[in-house]
């Protein structure tokens, strides 16, 4: 397919997929279920790292959660009563359990007791790259004391890893498409410097498109993928996730 058409049908692609009427069926709905900032942060968050597998599994996770959380996750966050924690006990995700749950929280208490976003966590200053915040993210998500296996739960790029689920959740944050999808709540990001989300449906589809020619799919592949998606659009490169992921997943097509 050549370039000009190649981005014709990129463009359609994304523009069919980036609208309200799919958010029932994607994890974004879960922050879409609150008003503030720190609620959608919160809930976002959850939902972008509960975001393997089953997608109604994802979703059903997620919205237990947040009912656990009283429908007030910042609240909750910040105050807690040991009964409300230890009715967290027994809620697990595929392999993100509740001693998974209770660090994040506390960490989570820990970070808004002194800040006012999550967004500081992963960029505190303006001009960060994505890649520079993915990694301090995990350094400081990780600053107190933890359990080995928790760290699974968050990649870096210092890992290799894709960072598809925290790529994915820095879109919703950091993009305000004017379609009301993504939120557009973070400031200290442009949507230019943000990495697609890659996993391996991203990948195939690209791959077959011609758009990437590594096959592992990890930090070079996203990163790579994502340097061809601007040649398309440079201010906006990661709305073509919209494009690559509904292809491959919700059409099955590639």
């Amino acid at each position: 397919m050549k370039k000009e058409h190649l981005k014709t049908w990129l463009d359609e692609r994304a523009a069919f997929y980036n609208r309200p009427v799919f958010i029932e069926t994607d994890p974004i709905s879960i922050p879409h279920l609150f008003q503030t900032k720190q609620d959608i942060e919160i809930a976002g968050f959850f939902a972008a790292v509960f975001a393997w597998g089953n997608r109604t599994t994802i979703l059903k996770k997620s919205r237990e959660l947040m009912q656990a959380m009283r429908m007030q996750p910042h609240a909750f966050v910040l105050d807690h009563s040991k009964k409300e924690l230890h009715a967290l006990m027994q809620f697990k995700h595929r392999t993100f359990n509740a001693d998974d749950l209770l660090y994040f929280i506390d960490w989570l208490q820990h970070h808004y007791r002194e800040n006012d976003s999550l967004e500081t966590a992963f960029f505190p200053k303006t001009g960060m790259s994505v890649e520079a915040g993915l990694n301090r993210f995990k350094q400081s998500f990780f600053s107190k004391e933890h359990l080995k296996r928790t760290e699974k739960h968050i990649a870096s790029p210092d890992q290799q890893s894709a960072c598809k689920r925290l790529n994915m959740y820095l879109r919703w944050m950091v993009r305000n498409d004017q379609t009301g999808v993504d939120f557009g709540i973070w400031k200290a990001v442009e949507p230019s410097a943000l990495i697609c989300p890659l996993d391996v449906h991203v990948s195939r589809v690209a791959q077959r498109l011609g758009l990437l020619e590594r096959k592992q799919a990890d930090w070079q592949a996203a990163v790579a993928l994502t340097e061809r998606l601007r040649t398309f659009d440079k201010e906006d490169p990661a709305k073509y996730d919209f494009a690559l992921f509904g292809t491959g997943v919700t059409e099955n097509r590639f």
